[in-house]
């Protein structure tokens, strides 16, 4: 894959996911941007990866974002590649889940994703090109107990990529998604390891997922290797979920 020197934008780079991210595009020489909240976190990733811009920008600042693209853009001179990957969980069951909470989750994974496609397509445009994948989650295909909000943004990403798959696809801007299972994170590290004996044996391939695994998908993806798909969603579960 021929990655070297694209110009990419990855949100929610802190995390254990986004961490591959940045790692695996590093590793194809491309230009990043990678962005987060946590300071400290954003500092330990520009010491692993020198190379890479890092921004601290809040994606729940909605009236910030179009200023955000645009500065992103002129820092490495375009954008090629949007990476979505930013997203929260405030998890309670439905009926104890209060509107602020599931409104908090909505404007971070759903809107704010939805913003960031909006203003990168209008970048992409000016030379008819770009690449588009969104981070989702096998519980926005099969819902989770105490999840409504989250399965909820995460279901709403899969509906609204596919409809601006089709409206720019004949412009050459490709949008896709990827659809990760239990991934072996600091998140699930943190499970009792009972309960994470119970997620394992409803895995077929009997094992959690690797952040690499994720990060191999998208930059698939994101390479001219993956240039006649368009609007789909890949699974990366292990087998635990087939569409």
């Amino acid at each position: 894959m021929n990655l070297k020197n694209k110009k990419v934008v990855i949100t929610g780079a802190t995390g254990g996911i986004g961490n591959c991210l940045v790692e695996k595009f590093n590793s194809f020489d491309a230009s990043i941007v990678a962005t987060g909240t946590n300071e400290e976190k954003l500092e330990n990733l520009k010491k692993k990866f020198p190379k890479v811009h890092i921004e601290k920008f809040s994606l729940n600042e909605h009236e910030k974002i179009e200023e955000f693209v645009s500065k992103v853009e002129t820092k490495l001179g375009g954008i090629d590649i949007l990476v979505n990957n930013a997203g929260i969980t405030l998890d309670n069951l439905s009926i104890r889940l209060n509107e602020e909470n599931w409104k908090k989750v909505l404007d971070i994974n759903l809107t704010a994703t939805f913003l960031m496609c909006k203003y990168t397509i209008k970048k992409m445009l000016k030379k008819k090109f770009g690449k588009i994948i969104n981070i989702t989650s096998v519980v926005g295909h099969t819902g989770n107990l105490g999840k409504a909000n989250y399965a909820a943004s995460k279901a709403g990403i899969i509906g609204f990529s596919k409809t601006l798959s089709i409206e720019y696809a004949k412009k050459n801007i490709n949008i896709n998604c990827v659809s990760p299972g239990f991934i072996k994170t600091e998140m699930t590290d943190k499970i009792d390891e009972e309960f994470k004996k119970i997620l394992v044996s409803k895995i077929p391939a009997g094992s959690l997922g690797s952040g690499e695994d994720v990060s191999n998908c998208v930059a698939f993806l994101a390479s001219d290797m993956a240039k006649y798909i368009n609007g789909e969603t890949i699974h990366v579960n292990g087998g635990m979920y087939m569409s």
